[in-house]
This record gives structure tokens, C-alpha cells and sequence, in this order.
């Protein structure tokens, strides 16, 4: 499984958080697959799903025959559509609202990214933040988008370090960094413009933070976090009750979930059969308003399962139908809405990534 590293090529969140309300005791989910139009069927390519909103709208990334990668919008009927932004070597769709707006990023000729948002009509508006950088893998992403269109990511500057930003509705773009860091990296928006993310400190060691629409920033460790390079705490969720779920490496490099209260109290939890190993674990993605979580348990022969754990913190394992069950095969759950359903994407056995849906 890749790690937060900090730049887009991570897919970031390489895996991911599902949470699941049942509507009757003892329901048996549905799954659905998704392959958008045009996706590859060789190794390391095809679909992977990575947000859905209320009302069932998903979007995502395909990577066609040649290595390309497109984003796609599938609404709730099943109809997908494909698109790029305009200039896009490779457009990444990260995040879709309620209205069905989506913010992500593209990669021009020269590796550098963009940021994009677009309507739910197809529109597509692109923007950078002051201060980006022009070459790989610098530039500006773009990873979440609130009810009100507000977008939180990050850019890399020309020096290659990363800051924070928020886009307003309206344009404006405001940077900011976690204090002592020497990288921010913003990755969630609530309705109420509260950002959640994670930043390295001049150790490489990794933070989590909280930042209000004020402007207002609060870090947090997870107890039994690292303190070496490249270990620490990772905020990548957050509700509109102001919880965040996330993770966190410990000095073994391996990871556990974690949920941080709007109070400040942090609760761990591992999944059973969690590997112990290096990027091996329990990974929280995805919080919902009930507060289940969504994600993904790495066990020690490197095979991932798809996890939702309970606001009561009761955690399911479950797989994909077609998931395959060798090493850095498995099911990774990427989003949770509210009403339970989740998307994410699997990798079969021939090493080629196929979104599904659960519904509850």
C-alpha cells in the first residue's frame, strides 16, 4: 500500500475509509461494479472510485490502455461520463458535494498540477494558488469541496514545499501552515469550512491538525504515534460534528485508526487480522454524519480488506465480489455518504482496479 507521502502521485489516500449503516439487522449489502468507458484492462490500470455524495453521485479516475488517467462522474441511475479538464496529461477527480460539484487536480505536459473545479453541469473552472510551482510535481491540488463550494487542498511551491490552502466560493484563495511545519497538506472541508490534514515537522515526523473557517489551527498526535521519520498522525476526514478519522504510524511504520472527538479525545482502533508490518494495519478514511468510518486493514501477506466501523465501534470486514487475494490484491473502501452507501475500488487477481458501491 503507498504511504502519505505529501505529493498527488499518492493518489493520496491510496486506500480507504467505509463506515456502514444497516437499514435492517442482519442485512446483506449489495455491490455493484463500476468500470467507466474506456478504462484499461491491463495491469494497473481500470477504475477507481473515490467519493459519492448524498445522493448517490460518485466520482473517480480511470486509466485507459495507454497509461492515460481521466476522471468520470456516475450518478445514481448509473450513468457515467468521462471528462477532462482542458490541457489535462492525466486529470484526477478527489472530491463531489452535495450538489454534485467536483474538485480535483490535473498534470500538464511538464508534470506540473492544476487545480479544477466543476459544476454539476460539466463546467469546468481551472485554478492555481499564488506561489505554486511550475514543475513535477509541483503546483496546486485540489482534494475537497463543501456543500458551499468552498475547496480545500494543498500546492507545492517551487522549492518543493507544500502549504495549505482554502478557496472561497467566490475565487479567492488563502494559504496557510501548520505551525513548525515544513509541509501542509489540507485533504478535508466540512459545511462549516473546519479543514482537517496532516503536516511534517523539521524531523519528518507527521502531525495532524484542525483548522476552523477562522483560521484557527490545532494539532493533535494520536497516543502510541511514532516520533521518527515519516511516523506520526494523519487527519483525512471530517464530519459535521467536527470528528475526524484518520490513522497513524507507530514506530514500526505500521498503521492504526484513529477517531479525534470535536472535544480533542483521540480513540484508536484495529481491525482483526491487521498486519503489524510496515504499511501494514488499519487505515480510516471516510466519516460520515452517524460517525462510522470506512477504510482499509492491510494484513501481514499485504492483502487489503475493506473495513466500517461503527460510531459504536463495532468494525466489519468485507470484501468485493471479484477482489483478488494475493499480495496488493483486496477491496479499499474510499468513501462513505450518509446514508450508509459506500465506494471504492478493488484490484482482481490479474492486478487490474475495478470501482464498486456498497448499499446497505
Amino acid at each position: 500500500m503507498k504511504r502519505f507521502a505529501g505529493t498527488a502521485a499518492l493518489g493520496l489516500y491510496l486506500c480507504v475509509v467505509l463506515a456502514v449503516r444497516m437499514h435492517a439487522q442482519n442485512a446483506t449489502p449489495t455491490f455493484t461494479t463500476i468500470d467507466a468507458p474506456g478504462a484499461g484492462t491491463g495491469a494497473n490500470q481500470g477504475t477507481e472510485a473515490q467519493s459519492i455524495n448524498t445522493a448517490g453521485t460518485i466520482t473517480g479516475t480511470y486509466m485507459d490502455g495507454n497509461n492515460v488517467v481521466h476522471s468520470f462522474v456516475r450518478v445514481a441511475d448509473g450513468t457515467i461520463t468521462n471528462f477532462d479538464a482542458p490541457g489535462a496529461a492525466g486529470t484526477f477527480s478527489r472530491s463531489v458535494n452535495t450538489a454534485g460539484a467536483i474538485a480535483g487536480f490535473y498534470y500538464d505536459a511538464n508534470s506540473a498540477a492544476h487545480a479544477f473545479a466543476r459544476s454539476a453541469s460539466g463546467a469546468i473552472v481551472r485554478f492555481g494558488a499564488a506561489g505554486a510551482g511550475g514543475d513535477a510535481n509541483q503546483g496546486t491540488f485540489a482534494e475537497s469541496i463543501n456543500t458551499s463550494g468552498v475547496i480545500a487542498g494543498y500546492f507545492g511551491d517551487a522549492s518543493n514545499v507544500y502549504h495549505g490552502f482554502v478557496r472561497a466560493a467566490g475565487g479567492a484563495i488563502t494559504s496557510f501552515d501548520a505551525p513548525a511545519s515544513t509541509g501542509t497538506f489540507a485533504f478535508a472541508i466540512n459545511t462549516a469550512g473546519t479543514i482537517a490534514g496532516y503536516y511534517f515537522d523539521a524531523s519528518n515526523v507527521i502531525h495532524g491538525f484542525v483548522r476552523t473557517a477562522g483560521g484557527a489551527i490545532t494539532t493533535f498526535d494520536a497516543p502510541g504515534a511514532g516520533t521518527g521519520g515519516n511516523q506520526g498522525t494523519l487527519g483525512g476526514s471530517i464530519n459535521t460534528s467536527e470528528a475526524i478519522a484518520g490513522f497513524y504510524y507507530d514506530a514500526a511504520l505500521a498503521a492504526h485508526g484513529l477517531v479525534r472527538a470535536a472535544s480533542g479525545a483521540i480513540t484508536d482502533f484495529d481491525a482483526a487480522g491487521a498486519g503489524t508490518g510496515a504499511d501494514q494495519g488499519t487505515f480510516g478514511y471516510s466519516l460520515n454524519a452517524a460517525g462510522a468510518i470506512a477504510g482499509v486493514c492491510a494484513d501481514a501477506s499485504n492483502v487489503y480488506h475493506g473495513l466500517v466501523r461503527a460510531a459504536s465501534g463495532t468494525i466489519t470486514k468485507f470484501e468485493a465480489p471479484g477482489a483478488g487475494t494475493g499480495a496488493y490484491h483486496g477491496t479499499l473502501a474510499r468513501s462513505i455518504n450518509k446514508t450508509g452507501s459506500i465506494t471504492g475500488y478493488y484490484v482482481d487477481a490479474s492486478n487490474v482496479f475495478h470501482g464498486f458501491l456498497r448499499t446497505p
